[in-house]
């Protein structure tokens, strides 16, 4: 068929890869940081779009795109950009976990009738990170931008309407759709009554089109597909399906499986995200995950996490009895946002220096099997579980997952799937606009390349480590996943 493009413009980069269509092996690629200068060393929470612009052209550079066909675009999720009646920025995007905004969370929590109410009617419970949060910070911290706003896009929507060239027509997916807080996963339409709660009034949101459909052509004859958000496209990039979960080591966890149906939780553990198939993506997040390796690491004096692994390679499962409550930053899951950590099991034999750090990886790891639970006690299943970030290729992780997740261990490659999944969808519209694929079934790309992990002999051994660590949970925080 030719070729296609892949684009993620993610936080802090865009990087372009340019597939196969027909196998999904990548021919070439780009990469450019965004020309934006962070005020105090950290990342700014207000962007000038114009940015993605200029390090997608510079990614692109080179006559990367010669001979592509269509393009993909995934990016950054919660980045919310307004613009006024005529298409123009009202202010800079809002991007990112803006801590200006969690007292619009929670006024925005309360508007509606509390977590359950949020929950039943768009599957997810306001953050700070979420546009419609950030929608409710706009009307009650700058009331001029907010009454000029009348438009709004996502990051991948509005890089989609740049690359049309702004046509009246805007469009988005299900994927971008799913993680503003004013569209239903559930009903698969957007809720204009939230917008109202949040902003003051209406605003016009872009057209949902299907996974497969166009967004349209540009001039030159390139088709432009729908475009997702970065969780979605790294998980059509990982070519992940039914009976497949990926749990995701960053300073934080998180976990989100492949399910047929949205799931409304009404504790607010679950998000309800749509995934860039015609599925959904149910996730649960952690606040503590590779945080707590780092931690224990400076604890015990060490210099990087490859010293924490191989010391806890020296203990066995287990750590002699020392279970280490991961809850460093608070929790999400259970929900216990004001709690700490808790050391249990200190005896003599156990205060040892590779115990404690077998502890740090057994806690992490049962802290975030706690969350697969979540996702398992509503029906979700999971047969596999993809395990990505630096901290997946640890021996001391790859050594006890699969015994406590109770399930068999993928660790890809690393590469950016977000890029690769972006292309994947840019194969699948072209094929479909040219009539040799179906709208219902992607194209059949190679998988990532992975290390595979089997439970095997050592299941037994891995859930006996779990239940000491549930044990002490229920000790110390007794029905804290029944509240």
């Amino acid at each position: 068929m030719g070729i296609v493009a892949g684009l993620d413009s993610s936080p802090d980069f865009t990087r372009i890869v340019v597939c196969d269509t027909d196998t999904g092996a990548v021919l070439r690629q780009g990469y450019a940081p965004h020309p934006v200068e962070s005020p105090g060393g950290g990342r700014p929470s207000d962007i000038d779009p114009q940015a993605w612009l200029l390090s997608l052209g510079e990614a692109a550079g080179g006559g990367l795109l010669e001979g592509v066909q269509a393009i993909g675009v995934s990016a950054q999720q919660n980045a919310l950009i307004p613009l006024d009646a005529q298409g123009n920025t009202v202010r800079p995007a809002l991007v990112g976990g803006d801590k200006r905004a969690q007292v619009a969370a929670a006024d925005l929590i309360d508007a509606l009738g509390g977590r359950e109410a949020w929950a039943q009617a768009v599957g997810c419970v306001p953050q700070a990170a979420h546009p419609v949060t950030k929608l409710r910070w706009l009307a009650r911290s700058e009331p001029e931008n907010a009454l000029r706003t009348a438009l709004l896009l996502q990051a991948h929507d509005w890089l989609v309407w740049q690359l049309l060239g702004r046509p009246v027509r805007r469009t988005t997916d299900r994927g971008g759709a799913s993680g503003t807080g004013y569209w239903s996963a559930a009903t698969g339409g957007w809720r204009p009554d939230l917008i109202e709660l949040a902003l003051g009034h209406q605003a016009v949101l872009p057209e949902v089109i299907g996974p497969a459909d166009a967004a349209g052509t540009t001039p030159e004859g390139l088709l432009i597909s729908a475009g997702t958000g970065e969780t979605m496209a790294a998980a059509f990039g990982l070519g992940i399906g039914l009976g497949d979960a990926v749990v995701s080591l960053g300073a934080s966890g998180s976990v989100m499986a492949v399910h047929p149906e949205a799931l409304t939780d009404q504790s607010g553990m679950i998000t309800s995200l749509a995934d860039a198939t015609g599925l959904h993506l149910p996730v649960v997040t952690t606040l503590n995950a590779v945080r707590v390796l780092r931690g224990t690491a400076e604890l015990l004096g060490l210099p990087d996490l490859e010293g924490l692994s191989e010391l806890a390679m020296k203990s066995t499962p287990g750590s002699h009895g020392l279970v280490l409550l991961p809850y460093l930053e608070g929790e999400r899951t259970p929900n216990l946002p004001h709690t700490a950590g808790t050391l249990a099991g200190l005896r003599r034999e156990s205060m040892k220096a590779e115990h404690l750090a077998r502890a740090a990886f057994e806690g992490m790891l049962c802290a975030l099997a706690d969350a697969l639970d979540v996702l398992r006690g509503r029906g979700v299943e999971v047969r596999r579980v993809f395990l990505l970030g630096p901290a997946a290729e640890l021996p001391a992780v790859q050594a006890a997952a699969p015994s406590l997740f109770g399930a068999q261990v993928v660790v890809p490659q690393p590469a950016d799937y977000a890029a690769v999944g972006a292309a994947r969808q840019a194969a699948w519209a072209l094929g479909v606009s040219q009539g040799s694929l179906d709208p219902r079934t992607p194209p059949a790309w190679q998988g990532a390349a992975a290390q595979v992990l089997e439970p095997g002999d050592d299941l037994a051994v891995g859930q006996a480590v779990r239940q000491q660590f549930v044990s002490v949970r229920e000790q110390t925080h007794p029905g804290a996943f029944q509240a």
